[in-house]
């Protein structure tokens, strides 16, 4: 083999590492940064790209895709001075890879230690209740300080988890205790309530119960009332028309009117629950004298039979019970 076959052995291999230095390829998902001399140039995009061989060099392969980055346990002590141990997890992605190449030294260690530290500092400021039941503020909170922190690296935190929030055991009991004093307490407070509740209705009701029986006696007096108007009415009218018999000259309607009040009188005297035998004196003429009003009554009335009736009763001390009855005067 002669000396110019070697050469062109050589130029060959040569334009052939030429091509392979000055022709990268980048994976879909990552960008490379090019340095010439040390010194950042461009950076390269996702396919087949072109770069100066021999002056230029791959200077770092970033990850453009979202990437989760497990933030370690740590304890943390509240603002009420209880200590829980807390863990999170953290979601980022970068969107300039010359930024995060050549502003921060290791990326994924500085996210870790900022929100670390911003754990302590958010739910350093807040009560353990505060911190066990308001999870979605605490995350907010991280995610709005880490992002504004991480920005000039460019990196876009998409969020970050509290993953658990560990009390110790001691408090875990203490709480479990006042949750349980709670619920009872809840329990007393409802049946107090129901309770109450009852008592209102009954007195309610007892309360309509007895509007409804005022209702009822007050239509009962107006009733009586209305009643007894009625048959003051009646009396003032048979009285008013006694009084104009005896003014036309009718005696025999007096005697009746008085006859009938005498009779009712001592029907009264008989139905007394207090009294079983009357002893009253008096004269049989006054009840005779009586009956004979009555006759001349019916006498008047009916004509002679009627009196011939009256008289058989003047005779034998009672009326018969077949004979026709005397008129009364009209009732309203």
């Amino acid at each position: 083999m002669s000396g110019f076959d070697i050469f062109a052995i050589v130029l060959v291999l040569l334009v052939i590492v030429t091509l392979i230095a000055g022709v990268k390829t980048v994976p879909q998902g990552y960008d490379w940064t090019i340095e010439r001399f040390g010194k950042y140039t461009q950076t390269l995009s996702p396919g087949l790209n072109l770069i100066v061989p021999y002056f230029d060099r791959v200077g770092r392969k970033i990850n453009m895709m979202e990437q989760v980055i497990d933030i370690p346990e740590q304890e943390v002590i509240t603002k009420d001075n209880a200590t829980v141990t807390v863990d999170g997890v953290a979601f980022f992605q970068v969107f300039d890879a010359a930024k995060a190449s050549y502003e921060v030294a290791n990326l994924n260690q500085a996210i870790t230690v900022l929100t670390m530290t911003n754990i302590r500092s958010v739910m350093g400021s807040m009560d353990l209740d505060q911190v066990l039941s308001h999870r979605d503020e605490i995350n907010e909170r991280l995610l709005r300080v880490v992002d504004a922190a991480v920005s000039p690296w460019g990196v876009k935190v998409n969020r970050i988890e509290i993953k658990d929030i560990v009390p110790p055991a001691d408090l875990v009991e203490a709480m479990g205790r006042q949750m349980k004093a709670e619920r009872v307490k809840r329990a007393d407070i409802l049946a107090a309530e129901g309770q109450r509740q009852s008592e209102i209705l009954r007195a309610e009701g007892a309360k309509q119960g007895q509007i409804l029986q005022a209702e009822g006696r007050r239509e009962a007096a107006f009733r009586d009332a209305e009643a007894r108007e009625r048959l003051a009415e009646a009396e003032a009218k048979a009285t008013q028309a006694v009084s104009e018999a005896i003014a036309k000259g009718d005696v025999a309607a007096l005697n009746y009117f008085i006859a009938d009040k005498y009779i009712k009188a001592f029907g009264q005297f008989a139905d007394a629950p207090n009294q079983k035998i009357i002893m009253l004196p008096m004269e049989a003429t006054s009840m005779l004298g009586s009956l004979a009003g009555i006759g001349e009554i019916a006498k008047a009335t009916f004509g002679e039979s009627a009196a011939s009736a009256a008289a058989a009763a003047r005779r034998g001390g009672s009326v018969p019970s077949s004979g026709p009855t005397p008129p009364s005067v009209p009732q309203q």
